[in-house]
C-alpha cells in the first residue's frame, strides 16, 4: 500500500514540533513520543488488516476483543504495580465497566446491532476503561502517600483498612473521572471528538454523527465510572501502604 507523500511530510512535521517543544522545556520524553508514534502506526496497520478478516469471519471478533481487553489490562496494571493484586483487580474492573456498557450500546441496541458497531464501540469503551483504571490507581497511590499519617491514625483508633481509606478512594474516583466529564461537558464547544469527526469523514450525515458521538460519550462515562468504582473498591482495603518516596 502506497503512503501519500503529504501524509509522511505532515506527520514528520508534527513529530518535529512536538519534540522541539519538549526539548525547549527540557522534558526527557522525546524518545517516548517517537516510539509511541511508531507503535501507533504499526499497530493500526495490523488492526486494519485484521479487521478485514473479522468482518469476513465474525468468530474472529472474539479474538480481537480478547486482545483488546488483555492489552488494556496489562497497560493499566503495570502503571499501578505498587498495589497488591493489581493485575487481577484491573482485569475485573475493566471487564465490568466494558461489558456492561457494550451490552447496553450494542446488545439493547442503543445504536445498531452489527459487528462493525461492536468492534468500534468496544475499542472506544475499553480504551476509556483502561484510562479510568490507570488514573484511579495512580490517584489512590498518591493519596495514600500524602495522607499516610491520617490513614495510620484511623487504623490506630480501630478503623478497618477499608474504613480508613474510604475518603481517599472517593477522591481517587472523583479525580479519575474529571477528563471524561470535561470532555463530555465541552463537546462541540471546545472539541469535536474522534468518533464525531470520523463519522463525518466517513460520509455520515451530521445528525447521525452527533447521535453516535453522544452515545459514545455517555457510554464512556458509564464504563469509566463502573471501572473506577470497582477498582477503588478492590484496592480500597490495602494490607500495606505504599512506601514513601
Amino acid at each position: 500500500m502506497r503512503v501519500p507523500w503529504n501524509l509522511i511530510v505532515g506527520v514528520a512535521l508534527l513529530l518535529v514540533l512536538a519534540i522541539g517543544a519538549l526539548t525547549f522545556a527540557g522534558v526527557p520524553q522525546r524518545r517516548a513520543i517517537i516510539l509511541a508514534s511508531l507503535r501507533a502506526a504499526a499497530q493500526l496497520t495490523v488492526v486494519a488488516l485484521a479487521l478485514r478478516g473479522v468482518f469476513s469471519a465474525p468468530p474472529v471478533a472474539i479474538v480481537v476483543l480478547t486482545v483488546m481487553l488483555a492489552v488494556a489490562t496489562w497497560t493499566a496494571a503495570r502503571r499501578i504495580a505498587e498495589h497488591e493484586h493489581a493485575l487481577a483487580s484491573v482485569a475485573v474492573a475493566i471487564l465490568a465497566g466494558a461489558s456492561v456498557t457494550v451490552t447496553i450500546v450494542v446488545g439493547l441496541p442503543t445504536l445498531t446491532r452489527d459487528l462493525r458497531t461492536l468492534i468500534a464501540v468496544s475499542g472506544i469503551v475499553i480504551g476509556g476503561a483502561m484510562t479510568a483504571a490507570t488514573l484511579t490507581g495512580r490517584r489512590l497511590t498518591a493519596a495514600l502517600r500524602d495522607h499516610r499519617d491520617e490513614v495510620e491514625a484511623w487504623l490506630a483508633l480501630g478503623a478497618t483498612p477499608r474504613e480508613a481509606v474510604r475518603p481517599l478512594t472517593r477522591l481517587a474516583i472523583h479525580e479519575a473521572l474529571v477528563p471524561a466529564l470535561d470532555q463530555t461537558r465541552t463537546v462541540g464547544l471546545v472539541t469535536l471528538p474522534g468518533a464525531f469527526a470520523g463519522a463525518l469523514v466517513g460520509g455520515a450525515n451530521v445528525a447521525e454523527a452527533a447521535r453516535f458521538q453522544v452515545v459514545v460519550l455517555i457510554a464512556l462515562l458509564c464504563a469509566e465510572a463502573i471501572t473506577a468504582v470497582v477498582l477503588a473498591h478492590r484496592l480500597g482495603a490495602p494490607e500495606r501502604l505504599p512506601a514513601p518516596i
